[in-house]
């Protein structure tokens, strides 16, 4: 392993380098990776693996009629790559659970009688085990149970092998009961393209990872986000100003700025009035959600946001749910004004790709 410096703190760190391709096809070569559930990470590994020589099935249920179609137009074929879950999940000796967190509750029982001894149960999140007490999902203890998450959608997954960046992953080890768990994991986050391999448990993976997606990732940045839209239309400014001004100047240019060298370069490399402003109002901003935030670290910590997924997706009209809260977002003044400020950017390789991949589901486990 590689030692880094993270801001004074070493941690270790898996590459690609230290673990090539070769071994990690060594280490698989006798192995079946059965791919449950072709939803929103299901698509991106299971295709990046395929595609570095891995013997990979799917499993998924003909029910979700789209998720299986889409399956069987990425090439699977049924009956030989293609089969219901438990078929695979008896085929496979390395099972990647990769349905929905609530979905894992409701199909565990049909998955833990293919788990016979020395096989491996593959994680991307570690919801399941970590909440074990509420998924019900408590693996017997004559396999291995491994984890390896990346921090990303499952259409980030695939862009990134496309363009041979790579993605971060995190990954972690349950259970070791053939001895062979860790070089397994490791070798599937190289097969699913990681380009760098983080150590984590699964408590800790899930903890940071429910945080940040109600937080900084999704949850505050759109509603910072219609904050200050709402604010600059009240005050007289058009849709597309005020789409401008919020979304499209962080997206297009200076969250790329963070993305290369960090936020003080990012600031280094804007006006003076923009730096004096932003340094100004960043502590005010900080003061005005960390209250906010440790709540919501309580609330995971405590399972009760386990409890609000599990409730919520697990209900029979969720997706319909969804759906209309999905719809109204979309369809809301600010994202009009983005979908008509999207059609204007020119093309690019990197929108080559986004369309190479439509067909792959955003952020999620499954």
């Amino acid at each position: 392993m590689a030692i880094i410096d993270f801001g004074g703190t070493k941690e270790e760190v898996v590459t690609r380098e230290e673990f090539p391709m070769a071994k990690a096809r060594k280490v698989l070569k006798k192995e079946v990776i059965a791919v449950i559930g072709y939803g929103v990470q299901g698509p991106a590994q299971a295709l990046n693996m395929k595609d570095n020589g891995f013997e990979v099935l799917i499993g998924q249920s003909r029910k979700f009629e789209k998720d299986w179609n889409r399956a069987v137009a990425d090439g699977w074929v049924p009956g030989k790559t293609l089969f219901d879950m438990e078929e695979a999940a008896r085929r496979g000796t390395i099972i990647q659970m990769l349905v929905s967190d609530a979905a894992q509750r409701a199909i565990w029982p049909l998955i833990k009688k293919c788990l016979k001894p020395g096989k491996a149960l593959y994680f991307s999140h570690g919801f399941s085990i970590a909440y074990k007490n509420q998924t019900g999902v408590i693996p017997p203890k004559n396999v291995d149970v491994i984890m390896v998450a990346p921090k990303g959608s499952g259409l980030n997954v695939r862009r990134n092998f496309l363009s041979g960046a790579g993605i971060n992953s995190s990954f972690a080890v349950e259970q070791d009961y053939t001895g062979r768990a860790r070089e397994r994991c490791l070798a599937l986050g190289i097969a699913i393209g990681s380009g760098y391999l983080f150590p984590t448990t699964f408590e800790q993976e899930v903890f940071s990872d429910l945080t940040g997606e109600r937080g900084v990732l999704m949850g505050a940045l759109a509603g910072v986000m219609e904050a200050q839209y709402e604010v600059l239309r009240k005050h007289g400014h058009s849709p597309s100003e005020a789409f401008n001004e919020t979304v499209e100047e962080l997206t297009e240019s200076l969250i790329r700025l963070v993305g290369e060298n960090g936020m003080d370069w990012m600031y280094s490399n804007c006006s003076a009035t923009a730096q004096r402003g932003a340094l100004d109002w960043k502590p005010r901003f900080k003061k005005a959600v960390l209250p906010v935030f440790r709540v919501l670290y309580r609330r995971v910590a405590t399972g009760k946001e386990t409890a609000r997924v599990l409730s919520a997706c697990g209900a029979a009209n969720y997706q319909e749910e969804l759906g209309k809260e999905l719809k109204a977002l979309g369809h809301s003044e600010m994202w009009l004004a983005g979908k008509a400020t999207r059609a204007l950017r020119p093309s690019t390789p990197a929108r080559e790709i986004s369309a190479a991949t439509k067909g792959v589901k955003g952020r999620g486990e499954n």
